[in-house]
């Protein structure tokens, strides 16, 4: 079997660092390249002293220069880090496949990109989240099948569109009054010292961020869930999705706990809701490996996805409040970064999609 080789830029922050661990035993995937940018010269190992397979690789400076060549390379690199080494490699290595981590390619619409992150939208890319429902009934990991540009998506993004899209697929819930409450995990915040990331700013603190409609994944969520509705993701959708998004971190390292409310269209009973939303998640994942609808009764909790590339859903109806609740728990860094980054490049280099990929977490 051949082997493919990767560079890894950004290799010293958590979501490089995740993606190290991953590819560490895959038996297709060879890590050649780590790079980075004030880092460059150092052995890998001073800053991950985790990863002990690549301890004694060195840094190389993160450009296209050094980059190039590979069959494969991550950016794993802040917002707006990304767009410009990735332009120059598309002109130096078009045959070579591209992953960005950041949100540099995930916006369809350029507007919203300047609006949310400013600046000028550096492009769209093939989005990369392989269980992604489309309003033809197929998922987005057809299209991702040979891509060689791969968007992977935001750690919110996933939780919130996983859990909302069966039911947004099937029709009994207004799309325009969402709700999601997040409690998420420090280290989606990325490696960079923060002061309000120390330990003596966020033990014992719970704090929301991102608030009224500000946060930056506010727009990539509406345009999954305007994508599932076969709406044109053009500015604001058209009103066709609307979402109230809260994320709020919590003193934990990793782990996406997101609770989500979907109201009923008017004239749904409570007895039909329940049967459609049994069947829309039943249809949606019974056959995906890296999704697990629960069984009744049971919740979905962050220590049972540590470590993992599942996602575990659970939802209830509230027929007083007439809503479904929906709650989802995933490992930020695994499920929700570098884990479905790896999906989605099994798909395009033609392997096995689950490849060494962990569906078991990782407990006490």
């Amino acid at each position: 079997m051949s082997e493919y080789t990767v560079a890894v830029s950004g290799a010293t922050g958590y979501a490089g660092g995740e993606l190290l661990r991953l590819l560490a035993g895959h038996p297709r995937l060879r890590v050649t390249t780590v790079a980075g940018h004030s880092t460059a010269g150092d052995a890998l190992g001073q800053h991950q002293p985790h990863l002990a397979a690549y301890a004694d690789r060195v840094i190389v400076p993160s450009t296209a220069q050094e980059l190039a060549g590979h069959d494969v390379v991550v950016l794993a690199l802040p917002h707006g880090a990304s767009g410009a080494i990735a332009a120059e490699l598309e002109q130096t290595s078009p045959g070579t496949l591209i992953l960005d981590l950041a949100a540099d390619h995930r916006l369809q619409d350029a507007s919203a990109w300047t609006e949310f992150y400013g600046g000028e939208h550096p492009g769209t890319w093939t989005y990369g989240l392989p269980e992604l429902l489309r309003a033809d009934g197929t998922k987005q990991r057809e299209a991702l099948r040979e891509a060689t540009r791969i968007a992977v998506p935001g750690c919110n993004v996933t939780a919130v569109t996983l859990g909302l899209q069966p039911l947004l697929a099937a029709g009994f819930v207004d799309p325009t009054r969402l709700t999601a409450a997040l409690a998420n995990g420090v280290s989606g915040a990325g490696k960079a010292l923060k002061p309000h990331l120390l330990a003596g700013e966020i033990l014992s603190d719970v704090s929301s961020y991102g608030q009224a409609g500000t946060h930056r994944h506010v727009p990539e969520i509406e345009q999954n869930l305007a994508g599932v509705l076969g709406v044109d993701p053009g500015r604001q959708h058209d009103g066709a999705v609307r979402i109230s998004f809260t994320p709020t971190l919590v003193p934990v390292v990793r782990g996406i706990h997101a609770t989500l409310s979907a109201p009923l269209v008017p004239g749904v009973s409570p007895d039909e809701a329940a049967e459609r939303a049994a069947e829309a998640f039943a249809s949606a994942y019974a056959d995906e490996p890296f999704v697990t609808a629960l069984p009744q009764g049971r919740w979905p909790r962050t220590s049972s996805v540590t470590g993992s590339n599942t996602a575990q859903i659970q939802w209830a109806l509230d027929a007083r409040a007439g809503t479904v609740l929906v709650t989802v728990a995933l490992d930020n860094l695994v499920r929700g970064t570098a884990g479905q980054a790896l999906q989605s490049a099994h798909l395009a280099l033609g392997l096995d999609e689950a490849l060494a990929l962990p569906v078991n977490g990782v407990a006490p």
